[in-house]
């Protein structure tokens, strides 16, 4: 009988959590195997099946995967901004970058679509205090436990994972209070049964280690979550669809393998036989063959092939299906886009468009909160809570029409930060250019008006006249 631990101790929290952990993990694998067009063979029955392997294996069509990538590759991180600044945050996005996360952050972002969540782990550096560490983890490697009531207020945190050389289960509780490091002996046990934890000793750190930050480091980044506060894969319901079409394809590759030809047929025609009494095929098909017989009673028809336009026409109506219900163009998926102009195009598009920044607020809300705590963890001063990301804009325009929307923006007086984070711009260009701006308009104000059209050309006419004048 398993041990029982006093509620909220850092042993009950570990067992807990890894109880759920692996529950988990079943559904991240489903997911991953789909995205990665690892789907579950067709069924058929077991006598064809060793016939019809090589079919089987080739009755596979990855849309599920296009899915994915559709929503995730439109869901970019431009900046963070805090409290009411016009432009992105420099010091934010120092640390994002020193992190590589302006590179991890779409990891970050393509998990969650794909398998409803994603981790990302804040911790001091003792390097540089300056520049805290952030790390990117695995959904079936991380999980994070809330306040009862709360959605948000996180209570306990848990990352395990085997030790490549070592083999052994290693984990790492987080809590408010402390780093609860801990390790399972037995390999034979691994991720399936349940460990013997002890505690894993680091050299130079004591247990439990001090948490610096006061709360659970490791934050839950969501995608689509529920009131329950569930999130879920943006390919969750459309796996059933994703077999239909799998079944599909099998049907008509075996149909291609054996009814795509013409069988034909024959009466009133005696096969002759080899002196061993074995039947001796008496025609040889061939373009330059010609088949003679002299009996006026035999008579030769032929079958009909099978048709392979109704299952085409299947695939296609379920492949629509899954566009209608994912919110993906239907073209992306078809690769059919033919006379159409810029209005259908951004028709066809606003669905996705309007469902990746509905996804944004949930996945915002937990990189805002990885930002607010490694800048604390940085000891910055500044009031955090208003912390906010800056997204690229999800909508995909012509240079043309984007300039047209953007001049009249300006004319509203829309201001020219805004403008500059429409036209696509990053945080570090439009600071650059804004203090640019400012040193033009200190120019105008000493008095240089030339500035207002930028910078002099080097050896200009006045400047000619001024010289040969003094």
């Amino acid at each position: 009988m398993a041990q029982q631990h006093p509620a909220g101790s850092p042993p009950w929290w570990l067992d807990r959590l890894w109880e759920q952990l692996k529950k988990r993990r079943e559904y991240v694998d489903v997911m991953r195997r789909y995205y990665s067009g690892d789907h579950p063979l067709p069924m058929i029955t077991e006598k064809a099946r060793p016939a019809f392997q090589r079919l089987l294996k080739q009755a596979r069509s990855n849309y599920v995967g296009l899915v994915v990538d559709a929503t995730a590759e439109r869901i970019q991180v431009d900046g963070f901004r805090l409290g009411d600044a016009e432009v992105g945050d420099a010091e934010a996005w120092r640390i994002w970058q020193a992190n590589r996360m302006d590179v991890n952050s779409d990891l970050l972002i393509s998990e969650a679509v794909k398998v409803g969540r994603s981790f990302a782990l804040v911790a001091p550096n003792p390097e540089d205090a300056s520049t805290p560490l952030v790390t990117a983890e695995d959904a079936s490697q991380a999980i994070v436990a809330y306040e009862p009531g709360s959605l948000f207020v996180r209570a306990a945190g848990l990352k395990a994972w085997t030790d490549d050389w070592t083999g052994d289960l290693m984990a790492t509780l987080y809590l408010p209070d402390g780093l609860y490091k801990y390790q399972a002996p037995e390999p034979k046990k691994g991720l399936g049964g349940r460990p013997r934890w002890v505690q894993r000793e680091v050299a130079g750190e004591a247990w439990p280690a001090r948490n610096l930050l006061g709360e659970v480091p490791l934050v839950e980044v969501q995608n689509h979550p529920d009131l329950l506060g569930e999130p879920h894969s943006e390919i969750e319901d459309v796996l059933d669809v994703q077999d239909r079409i799998n079944k599909t394809l099998i049907d008509r590759l075996m149909a291609q393998e054996y009814s795509a030809f013409r069988q034909r047929w024959m009466t009133g025609y005696e096969v002759p036989v080899d002196d061993d009494g074995q039947p001796i095929e008496p025609f040889k098909a061939a373009v330059d063959r010609l088949w003679v017989i002299e009996d006026e009673n035999v008579k030769i028809g032929e079958f009909s092939a099978t048709d392979l336009g109704p299952y085409l026409e299947s695939i296609e109506a379920d492949v629509q299906h899954m566009a209608a219900r994912t919110r993906t163009p239907a073209q992306y998926l078809l690769g059919k886009l033919s006379n159409v102009n810029g209005e259908t195009l951004k028709a066809t598009e606003s669905g996705l468009v309007a469902k990746v920044r509905q996804r944004c607020r949930p996945l915002g809300e937990g990189l805002e909160d990885v930002v607010r705590l490694y800048l604390q963890a940085a000891g910055d001063a500044r009031d955090l809570a208003r912390t906010e990301v800056i997204w690229h804009n999800p909508e995909f325009r012509t240079e043309g029409e984007l300039v047209d929307a953007l001049v009249k923006m300006s004319t509203l007086g829309v201001p020219h930060e805004a403008l500059w984070e429409r036209w696509g711009a990053s945080q570090t260009e439009i600071a650059q250019w804004r203090e640019l701006r400012e040193q033009a308009a200190a120019r105008v104000m000493g008095g240089d008006l030339a500035a207002v059209y930028g910078p002099k050309p080097a050896g200009s006419a006045s400047e000619a006249d001024d010289g040969d004048g003094g």
